[in-house]
């Protein structure tokens, strides 16, 4: 008879001789062959339910267990036969019954192997997940030594305390820091509650012991994150940092890890430690930056001498990115990159541009401007459309998910704890789910969905506006303060080159807007596209292969006319828009789903 696979409860004692079940060769299911001699046990295990209960009918005890004390809905329980389990739990089968070389119960049995739905439909039945195995583990133990992220949520949801020790007092979290090495459910016990400061009871380890002990960068960076203590030492008096010590620059521990041990550890100048004039320095360097360009540009020194100028400033930036800048600088850099842009393109237009320019570019641009920064705030300050709710909410979209097995990845996000409406998106950048999400944009630093999403196409379209402007502001500047340098025959120069010699910081700002005009047209062209034309969003257009929904055309699409009546939600001509707040409880289109499953899926073969 196949003995179960155990865990031992001392971690690094697994025992490598067991044969894996995915090496076992597959057994033919019940369907495909003659179950009419089976016994009730041999019936149990292969899904015959026909036969169990032609066999129960005739008098067999459902409770009767076998000669290893196994109980047939111990069978039933590990080979997720759920009709079966069904029927037994009718007939008065103990749910808590204790069997097998482990002394565990059917809920044990179930969680082993990863069957959500025969967990649930256990716990619904009085099953007591609470009940330890010989081993001292409780069930959240072993989904947490599984990774059955699933199962591990729907235990705490149902009142399983997070922080359960074993009988070596390792909770779940350090079983999951030590074992797994993705981030559910590391991350899920975290966020929902699990102590990253408890220690178990041999070693004196807290969760970041064991991360660091298994070199599971995963969780060292997820429990970092969360704010493990670096300082805590062990009974061999061993701290996370000590233990990190030697593998600083390692490939596995990764660049952002060192970096935080090295400032513990006081590697680093106080000074350059303070994250505020981190925050600081990073967002204030594209404004002394573009200055700095421009004016050695401007500059009337031999080209030699702003060569060199241009050498001791790459320097001094590359200093500052070493001592000063972390690793929010993806996040900080590009935004002020915008904003610094704006206000030399602003005060270039008071000095420069605005004394020659034509009354109706002032006009065009202070009136553009209002609504430009308008739409701007907006889309930066303004809801995208987050999904939340509060915290008993989230548990009982927990069990409802689970009990109803709608608990996969396109219906549960495992870091917001809430129910994914269609066409939402985690935002890994933001770490929240985003209705009808669009894409994260740097330049605003923030997501662009279901809320802002049409403060974010106009302020596209002011931007494009503005710049259009200010290149014919700066047209009107050359032909006034260039104009001998323009018009002179015996200059060989192109009318560029000699606009650029006569004002080098006009010509600085020019190229700088002119790009801008290249790639806000292009992602505004790509947008009304996207839009207007298909009826999709940038997340769905890049990975509409990962949505079931996508695969027989967009059911999204209304036309052109009521795609853009949808978006803008404003109605005419008889065409009525979807409001954009019902993608924020929209969560079903024609049955579609994604295909990423939260649990994984098991092989197709019976315990026997």
């Amino acid at each position: 008879m196949y003995a179960l696979p155990i865990r031992s409860a001392c971690p690094g004692n697994d025992s490598k001789d067991e044969e894996s079940p995915r090496n076992r060769p597959d057994i033919p299911r019940a369907t495909s062959m003659d179950c009419s001699n089976f016994d009730i046990v041999k019936a149990t295990q292969y899904g015959a339910i026909d036969r169990v209960t032609e066999l129960v009918e005739a008098g067999a005890d459902v409770n009767e267990p076998d000669s290893e004390t196994v109980t047939l809905l111990h069978w039933a329980s590990i080979n997720n036969r759920k009709e079966i389990v069904k029927y037994l739990i009718g007939k008065g089968a103990d749910v808590n019954a204790i069997g097998g070389e482990l002394a565990s119960t059917p809920l044990h049995w179930a969680t082993r192997q990863g069957h959500l739905s025969t967990v649930t439909l256990l716990v619904r039945a009085g099953a007591d997940p609470s009940l330890r195995d010989a081993t001292g583990f409780a069930c959240i133990h072993l989904a947490a030594q599984s990774g059955f992220t699933g199962i591990v949520a729907y235990l705490v949801a149902k009142g399983i305390n997070p922080n359960t020790p074993d009988r070596s007092a390792m909770t779940p979290l350090m079983w999951t820091a030590y074992k797994i090495n993705t981030l559910d459910p590391t991350r899920l016990l975290l966020i929902l509650g699990a102590s990253h400061s408890l220690t178990d009871n041999l070693h004196g380890n807290t969760a970041l012991h064991w991360a660091i002990i298994a070199k599971n960068n995963t969780a060292i960076s997820t429990l970092v994150r969360h704010g493990a203590g670096l300082d805590i030492p062990n009974f061999q008096n061993e701290t996370p940092m000590t233990l990190l010590g030697p593998h600083i620059g390692a490939a596995w521990l990764g660049q952002k890890i060192s970096h935080e041990i090295r400032e513990k550890q006081g590697r680093t100048r106080v000074w350059c430690r303070d994250k505020r004039i981190r925050f600081y320095c990073m967002a204030i360097t594209p404004f002394i930056v573009f200055y700095l360009i421009g004016m050695i540009l401007q500059s009337n020194v031999d080209y030699l001498i702003k060569l060199g100028a241009f050498i001791l400033l790459y320097i001094g930036v590359y200093v500052a990115k070493t001592l000063l800048f972390d690793e929010r600088l993806c996040t900080v850099l590009p935004m002020s990159i915008y904003i610094s842009t704006k206000t030399w393109i602003y005060i270039t237009w008071i000095f420069w541009l605005g004394i020659h320019a034509s009354w109706y570019l002032w006009l065009m641009l202070f009136g553009g401007s209002v609504p430009l920064w308008i739409c701007f705030i907006q889309s930066w300050r303004g809801d995208p459309g987050i999904v939340s709710g509060l915290h008993e909410e989230k548990l009982n979209t927990i069990v409802e998910l689970a009990e109803s097995d709608g608990f996969e990845a396109q219906t549960f996000c495992t870091s917001c704890l809430v129910r994914r409406p269609i066409r939402s998106k985690h935002c890994s950048t933001c770490d929240r789910c985003v209705a009808r999400f669009d894409h994260h944009c740097p330049w605003i630093n923030n997501c662009i969905g279901a809320h802002n999403h049409k403060y974010f196409l106009g302020f596209l379209v002011c931007l494009l506006g503005l710049c259009i402007v200010v290149i014919s502001a700066s047209v009107q500047y050359w032909q006034f303060e260039c104009w001998t340098n323009l018009t002179n025959r015996e200059n060989p120069d192109s009318y560029l080159i000699a606009a650029a010699k006569c004002d080098p910081w006009v010509m600085w700002i020019t190229l700088n807007i002119s790009l801008h005009v290249l790639w806000v047209g292009v992602l505004l062209a790509c947008q009304l596209y996207q839009i207007i034309i298909l009826g999709m969003t940038t997340n769905e257009r890049m990975n509409a292969g990962r949505y079931e929904h996508f695969k027989n055309g967009n059911p999204f699409h209304r036309g052109a006319l009521q795609n853009f009546a949808d978006f803008c939600n404003f109605s005419f001509c008889g065409i009525k828009a979807k409001p954009s707040t019902d993608w924020l409880y929209s969560f079903d289109v024609r049955d579609g789903i994604e295909k990423l499953p939260l649990l994984k899926n098991k092989d197709n073969f019976q315990y026997v």
